[in-house]
């Protein structure tokens, strides 16, 4: 089953990131750092299947360079507070051949980023199997210029309006709608939806569509980053922080800021968080499989007793005879309906449930190795895992 997933995050200059080193980590490969003056070198990276630089069409020639094309961003920000760039993180549909991934990378590339004048600097992924990645994990990088790109190089004035909320949601239903196109192009029967599980899961029940709706009755799980694998599975030390304005319908009122209390989500690490949400949903789809087979039994059981019923008295023409059998014979065609329902409902929330403990057990693996990392470098040990 292919699965969504796009985010956007700009590159923080203040959080000690460098988007030539980015930029080399993506795509495998040595850029020099004329910033930090130093080569980053990733040419040994695993797994990077393809990388390519597209920009519109009156775009100077230097910007399909990307050591060149970074360290022009690097040298135009001068805050030290600056964002050089914008990432885009997608999943691709594990379902499509290479080809087809890359073709589906470049016709969205094209549509949503380079017509609007942006460079485009992308780089696809597949899972490393030696590295216990997960075989349907490929995936897409996309680093985005933030300003426009023309024949005299990038504009000195920064598009604000790619950083909009609307944008992003613009991008993340084209995204859905790209992979649908090209999914159902190829001849395959899976499809990706953008919209949280909650409201996909709405609609299927006011559709009708019990099975959809029982196999979206799960709790979604959060992404794992960069940054938390590399702190390993130590306990995040966290604070209530003060963050940005709430947001106000009047904007004549006064700005309030707000509170975000960490250390009441940083129980144990996101890794584990993760391990625990799966088991719940693991016993979740238990529960609704186990409820969906004694339904089928009690039907089962009915149909017994409609067959009894329809075959008593086969002899007699009496209208009350005859309309017992035609009744029994109606009830007879929907229990073998809901049957079927049923049958297929259950098969579905095993092999979710199947799912959910299988990602389990790769979580598992991760924080083993994890440990094994942490006890081999000398860190400390927070917490044991369950």
């Amino acid at each position: 089953m292919a699965s969504y997933h796009l985010s956007a995050q700009p590159v923080k200059r203040s959080e000690g990131r460098s988007v030539v080193a980015m930029a080399a980590y993506r795509a495998g490969a040595l850029l020099k750092d004329e910033r930090r003056g130093v080569d980053a070198d990733y040419r040994r990276r695993r797994g990077v299947v393809h990388a390519e630089i597209m920009a519109p069409d009156d775009a100077a020639d230097w910007m399909f360079d990307r050591e060149q094309l970074w360290n022009a961003v690097e040298r135009m920000e001068k805050r030290r507070d600056a964002q050089l760039a914008r990432e885009i993180n997608m999943a691709l549909p594990h379902e499509l051949s290479d080809e087809e991934r890359l073709e589906l990378v470049r016709s969205f590339v094209r549509q949503e980023f380079v017509k609007l004048g942006m460079v485009a600097d992308f780089a696809i992924h597949a899972p490393v199997p030696e590295k216990g990645d997960d075989p349907r994990n490929h995936h897409v990088h996309v680093l985005l210029t933030m300003r426009q790109a023309g024949g005299g190089g990038l504009r000195r004035v920064k598009t604000r309006g790619w950083n909009s909320e609307d944008m992003l949601a613009k991008w993340r239903k084209a995204w859905a709608e790209h992979q649908n196109r090209v999914l159902k192009r190829a001849g395959h029967a899976a499809r990706v939806d953008h919209r949280k599980l909650s409201v996909q899961r709405a609609e299927a029940v006011w559709s009708g569509n019990r099975r959809l709706a029982a196999e979206l009755s799960r709790k979604p799980e959060i992404h794992i980053g960069p940054k938390v694998r590399n702190a390993g599975s130590l306990k995040p030390e966290s604070r209530v922080r003060v963050v940005g304005p709430k947001r106000r319908k009047d904007a004549r009122q006064a700005p309030v800021l707000r509170e975000v209390n960490y250390p009441q989500f940083d129980q144990g690490s996101r890794a584990q968080w993760v391990m625990s949400r799966l088991t719940s949903n693991a016993r979740s789809f238990q529960k609704m499989s186990a409820k969906a087979e004694r339904h089928a039994a009690r039907l089962r059981q009915r149909r017994v007793y409609y067959q009894r019923l329809a075959e008593e008295g086969e002899d007699e023409t009496r209208d009350e005879f005859i309309a017992k059998r035609e009744h029994a014979r109606q009830r007879l065609i929907e229990i073998a309906y809901w049957l079927g329902e049923l049958d297929l409902l259950f098969l579905a929330l095993l092999g979710i449930r199947e799912s959910q403990l299988v990602r389990r057990s790769i979580w598992a693996n991760r924080l083993g190795r994890w440990q094994a990392r942490d006890l081999a470098s000398g860190r400390v040990r927070l917490w044991m895992p369950e």
